[in-house]
């Protein structure tokens, strides 16, 4: 009798532990490893950094992906698989698509030949994720199979920018010594052509009469958001209004242009540079400061989830449908705020100081991909 007691003692003491870790968050862990590297892919004026700031790492510059692999490490990301494998691609930061995809599909070809990688996986910011877009294709020409498993698109202009075209048409003349003032002289580094880089941000060819197609229109036909090209392609979106944007973004918002992003309608209605046009009321939370919402969306859009005590996880929406024809997303597509991130579009770069934590927000897109089996 008494061993039958304490076995139900026990039993019933492991009844409410399960119980009660059923109740409780997940316990903190790494996120999986991919099977294929992921390769990072930066926007326009970036390379090593942007603004100052390590363009793929935290505000204190630590890279998102460096795992915690070496003894006593203290600037790393815990929230890494130690056997994690990632690649930084750094093309020209002022040109058009065309160009940094092909540099883009040239360093992804070298690493695969030093790595013995047979395929990866792509996270891009902004520009980068319309010059992945070319890269993919040139390696699945390149390779004879498809070589990009998964492609995560954050914050970029699919579609177009306002502001691309109203610099082109405000500051055309200046551009170039604009740009020095911020970036130096990197702007003036060989093949940098800062007016290509905002032609190619023009949803329309922006000089018909130059003898160049420029634009997002002409290119998504050419590289379109094609399986042929890319096994899985999703999109992680961004939007803040107000004082809570970066304070150069907010100063642009409020005394320079202000992006009208959640409107639709067949391509460039209002000839403000980006498919889709505004809903007349320019000061909601339908952009990021630089891109509208009605243009961030390639394959599914994902949602965030920041997760107290766990790792941050990121999944897949189904129901607002995949986007394959870029230049024609649905109405509720182009129009949604559904599961757009509240953060600008530097924030998700690790331009600050700010609150937003880019070392989970980068182990939980990993571990999306790990998960995936990609």
């Amino acid at each position: 009798m008494k061993n039958e007691s304490t076995l139900i003692r026990v039993s019933a003491a492991v009844l409410l532990l399960a119980g009660l870790a059923s109740a409780m968050p997940a316990m903190a862990r790494d996120a999986n490893r991919t099977k294929y590297p992921v390769v990072f892919a930066h926007g326009m004026a970036g390379f090593d950094d942007i603004l100052g700031y390590d363009y793929w790492g935290d505000d204190y510059g630590t890279f998102v992906l460096d795992p915690c692999d070496k003894f006593l490490e203290v600037n790393c990301n815990g929230d890494i698989n130690d056997g994690q494998r990632s690649y930084v691609s750094s093309v020209t930061p002022f040109q058009s698509s065309e160009v940094r995809g092909y540099q883009l599909a040239n360093n992804i070809e070298s690493y695969m030949a030093t790595s013995g990688a047979s395929h990866v996986n792509i996270i891009s910011h902004s520009q980068g994720g319309i010059d992945a877009r070319k890269a993919a294709r040139l390696l699945r020409e390149r390779k004879g199979y498809r070589v990009v498993q998964t492609h995560v698109s954050v914050s970029s202009p699919h579609r177009g920018s306002p502001v691309a075209k109203y610099i082109l048409d405000h500051y055309a003349n200046s551009i170039t010594e604009t740009l020095a003032n911020y970036y130096g002289s990197v702007v003036y580094g060989s093949g940098n052509d800062a007016i290509a880089g905002a032609k190619q941000l023009v949803y329309n060819d922006y000089d018909p009469n130059d003898g160049v197609i420029t634009g997002m229109k002409a290119f998504n036909q050419k590289y379109p958001s094609s399986t042929n090209y890319v096994a899985n392609s999703v999109s992680l979106m961004t939007a803040q209004s107000g004082s809570s944007l970066n304070p150069a973004l907010w100063l642009a918002s409020e005394f320079i242009y202000n992006i009208d992003g959640d409107g639709y309608c067949v391509d460039d209605c209002n000839n403000d540079g980006a498919a889709g046009q505004g809903d007349g009321n320019p000061y909601e939370r339908d952009d990021d400061g630089l891109v509208g919402i009605n243009s961030q969306q390639q394959g599914y859009r994902m949602q965030y989830y920041e997760c107290w005590g766990c790792l941050d996880y990121v999944w897949e929406r189904p129901e607002l449908g995949y986007v394959s024809d870029i230049n024609h997303p649905n109405s509720t597509q182009m129009t949604s705020s559904s599961y757009v991130i509240n953060q600008d579009h530097l924030d998700v770069v690790g331009v600050g100081p700010d609150t937003f934590d880019e070392m989970e927000f980068y182990a939980a897109i990993t571990d999306y991909i790990a998960d995936r089996g990609d």
